[in-house]
């Protein structure tokens, strides 16, 4: 086997270069050797019977297509020799029909030239002297052809029965060819030559042709001798001659049996009659048959032949190929391994190195075979220690798990590797030395080293992190993995853990029933979980007095345990800092309602003044006329009720002051909009009557209940009224334009139902400058202001999920006026920002707030 494989090997650079197709046969296996030497004969018979058979239908084609000229030469010849007699009969006959014109012939004369010209030209039926309605003036027949067939004189031609001939020379004035006809008589057609007399249709010559005799007195024997002549109609019916039926008997050869046929039309008639010939089929081709299916038979032989010699060689290639395929698998083994391979025997020479020993040490086998200590491939400075661990090694005493050694290459460059020793048997069970595999570690020690260390940088990120990191199993207290931090506040224990993952409400729990022993979810299905993102919560741990911002996730430890994975971050700086800034608002808010109401105090006085000045002047009167006696008791109680209806009327302002002014929590409920509106007006109205400025309120029915704290919703719409007011008062407009208009309405903005509210004045509006500092806190456009009441109104729209907007009314280039609006979603849902005191851990007791 090594003799084959060695003498396909490519030749070496020093020999003489080859062909290029001796290189490549030699650089093909010699499996596919013997299948090409086999098919190769093959391949040769298939090749020549494909040129015998092609050679064959060369020739037959050739032959056809020679015949098929001559053929077609041959009926044009008879096709011209057909029309030059039709012609000159017609040439004669036009003599006649001139004559006739002339008036130089009698009707005497005229059967005397007719029968000359029968007698002249036997394929002429008869020919008729016609007048101007069709009917026979003189006629002479032919002796092959009936007298019925032309008529008697004074009757009408029988051929012309059905024919439009006669009537078209009429109106052609020209000669004119019946179409072909067949009859009990033959085949006919008939020639109309008109006459003339005085310049006009006087009748015509009619000579009647049969078809047959054109056939028998015409055409060229030697035509009728070589071919069958037919002539047919343009339907292709048969009018004279006869045809071969067709071909039944099976033919020698694939391409015998062709009929060979021609036909042109027969002019001057045109396409109604046509002259077909088809070729006599004289022989069978017997000597191209044989001689075709005799090289079809040797052909088949040989194919046969080397068929079996295929099959021969066939199991003699199978047996070779398990033979190299075994050899091959061997060595592909030993050559495949990425680990080296290196044999001793009992006195520690070298005896066998793989490839792969090869390639790590850069050293070839012929170098290495038959080498003793110290090999090539040992460092100078561990010479003695790889001594030391040879002598182990042929001793036995190597350890099993293997030893780590340092190997040099060619180019002195050094890698480490790890050796496993083991003693190498013969087929006798006699050791004859050791096997040791060897195999490169340089890169497993490398990314080692480089995990340790990335770990070791993940590790000192982690504990130097101001948060508490933690990572346990689902519904366990064992503690994955713990930072610094984590350890501070709650030790090494997982009940820490445990409890942030409680405080914040992120702790599935599995079904009782299906708690596995190591994983409590083991088996049921984990990637929702997983692509479930970070969900985060605010809790207050009372064991370290701090509020902190748990973060949970889950994933998938390095064991394949579902765990989770919790950062605490330490929030308590800015919970106080939003606790802080939640009262100083609370306190801004109430101060702003306060300076609003001491604002108004003149008005508010002015409005009790008139309730009280009614009370005193009711009991005056009524103490007077009780004195002096002339009081009824339905008067005196008609008067009392007035007096307890002012008392209430001044009631109602103080106690809406009061409600306005009182500091409270805010408390958001759901608040009928118009008796917000309502309370609002009632207390600016006050401002708005001492400024005699007019307001108009319009409120949407069926309005929906917002969630909002109505005292803080009431203080927006009184502070937007009273500055309405101011402003007006400010323009100094006339008393025809001091008015206000509040309109309440529900509308749709960015897919969400909303109520808007929006309050018109009449002023001087916002100086375009001033627009954008509207808003600023300590920024009033009025000399006495403050600068908070715009700025506490938007806070309050935006705490309730709102939006307030300001622009300016226009009259062309002219300002006109203002409007303030804002607007509260219907679905108002207000947070932990000092709206609402929602249920859990994120929020403050009231035991627990600050003061």
């Amino acid at each position: 086997m090594d003799v084959l494989t060695d003498s396909l090997t490519p030749l070496r650079s020093g020999a003489k270069k080859l062909p290029f197709w001796q290189r490549w046969w030699q650089r093909q296996s010699p499996t596919r050797q013997d299948r090409f030497a086999t098919l190769g004969p093959l391949l040769a018979v298939l090749l020549f019977l494909l040129a015998i058979g092609t050679s064959i239908s060369y020739l037959h084609v050739e032959e056809l297509n020679r015949e098929k000229n001559t053929l077609t030469h041959d009926v044009g010849h008879a096709q011209q020799h057909l029309r030059f007699s039709l012609l000159e009969r017609q040439e004669q006959l036009l003599v006649l029909a001139r004559a006739i014109d002339g008036k130089a012939m009698s009707s005497a004369a005229f059967e005397l030239h007719a029968q000359a010209l029968l007698r002249s030209h036997p394929e002429v039926l008869g020919i008729s002297w016609l007048d101007a309605q069709g009917q026979v003036l003189s006629t002479q027949v032919s002796a092959r052809a009936p007298v019925a067939l032309l008529g008697a004189d004074g009757e009408t031609p029988t051929a012309l029965a059905g024919d439009d001939s006669f009537e078209r020379a009429r109106a052609q004035m020209q000669p004119v060819y019946s179409r072909p006809v067949g009859s009990a008589y033959g085949g006919s057609f008939a020639l109309h030559l008109p006459l003339m007399a005085q310049g006009r249709f006087a009748g015509s010559v009619m000579a009647l042709y049969s078809i047959d005799g054109l056939l028998r007195f015409v055409v060229p024997p030697e035509l009728m001798a070589r071919y069958a002549v037919a002539l047919l109609d343009q339907q292709g019916l048969l009018l004279a001659g006869n045809l071969p039926p067709p071909q039944t008997a099976p033919s020698l050869l694939p391409w015998s049996g062709q009929t060979l046929e021609h036909q042109v039309a027969l002019a001057p008639l045109g396409e109604s009659l046509v002259l077909k010939a088809q070729a006599y089929r004289l022989s069978q081709d017997l000597v191209g048959s044989s001689f075709f299916w005799l090289s079809g038979a040797l052909s088949a032989l040989t194919v046969w032949m080397l068929l079996g010699t295929w099959r021969h060689t066939r199991r003699r290639v199978q047996a070779q190929q398990a033979l190299v395929a075994e050899t091959n698998f061997r060595r592909a083994m030993e050559n495949s391994m990425p680990t080296g391979m290196r044999a001793l025997d009992l006195q520690g020479r070298i005896t066998y190195v793989n490839p792969a020993f090869c390639s790590m040490t850069n050293w070839s086998e012929t170098e290495l075979v038959g080498c003793t200590a110290p090999f090539p491939y040992w460092p100078q400075e561990d010479i003695e220690q790889l001594k030391q661990r040879l002598r182990e090694e042929l001793s036995g005493h190597a350890p099993s798990s293997g030893f780590e050694v340092r190997i040099k290459r060619r180019d002195a460059s050094l890698f480490d590797a790890r050796m496993y020793v083991s003693p190498l048997i013969d087929s006798q069970g006699q050791q004859t030395g050791w096997m040791t595999s060897i195999t490169d570690i340089t890169e497993p020690k490398r990314i080692r080293e480089q995990l340790k260390a990335s770990y070791q940088r993940f590790t000192t990120v982690l504990e130097s992190l101001d948060s508490a990191l933690s990572v346990a199993p689902l519904g366990s207290t064992e503690l994955l993995f713990a930072n610094k931090m984590y350890r501070q506040w709650f030790g090494a224990q997982g009940s820490g853990h445990r409890h942030l993952v409680d405080l914040a409400g992120h702790h599935p729990a599995p079904h009782p029933d299906e708690v596995d022993a190591v994983d409590a979810f083991a088996g049921l299905p984990t990637d929702a979980l997983n692509d479930a993102g970070v969900t985060s919560a605010e809790v207050f741990v009372k064991e370290i007095d701090r509020w902190l911002e748990v973060r949970t996730r889950y994933l998938t430890w390095v064991d394949g345990r579902l765990a989770q994975m919790v950062i605490a971050s330490d929030i308590t700086p800015r919970r106080r800092a939003e606790e802080q800034a939640l009262r100083q608002n609370e306190r801004a808010q109430t101060a702003s309602r306060l300076i609003t109401m001491g604002e108004m105090a003149s008005s508010v006085a002015h409005e009790l003044n008139q309730p009280l000045t009614a009370i005193s002047n009711y009991c005056t009167g009524m103490i007077s006329r009780l004195q002096e006696q002339r009081i009824s008791p339905p008067e005196l109680l008609g008067a009392l009720e007035k007096t307890a209806r002012q008392a209430q009327r001044a009631g109602q302002i103080v106690q809406r002051i009061r409600a306005f002014v009182k500091r409270s929590e805010p408390n958001p409920t759901p608040s009928d909009v118009e008796q917000m509106v309502n309370n609002a007006i009632e207390l600016a109205g006050i401002e708005l009557r001492r400024h005699q400025v007019r307001l108009s309120s319009y409120v949407a029915a069926r309005l929906p209940s917002l969630m909002v704290d109505p005292i803080l919703i009431e203080q927006v719409l009184i502070n937007l009224l009273k500055n309405a007011g101011e402003a007006i008062a400010q323009a100094q407009r006339p008393p025809g334009q001091r008015y206000v208009e509040l309109r309440v309405l529900p509308r749709r903005l960015d897919q969400q139902e909303v109520v808007e509210f929006s309050v018109r004045d009449t002023g001087s509006g916002v100086p375009s400058e001033q627009v954008e500092r509207v808003y600023e806190a300590f920024y009033s456009t009025k000399s006495e202001g403050m600068g908070i009441g715009l700025k506490l109104c938007r806070s309050i729209v935006e705490s309730h999920h709102g939006r307030m907007h300001m622009h300016n009314i226009y009259n062309g280039t002219l300002v006109t006026g203002c409007c303030f609006s804002f607007w509260i979603p219907v679905l108002s849902r207000l947070r932990a920002n000092g709206m609402t005191d929602d249920s859990g851990p994120q929020s403050l007791t009231d035991s627990e707030r600050a003061p």
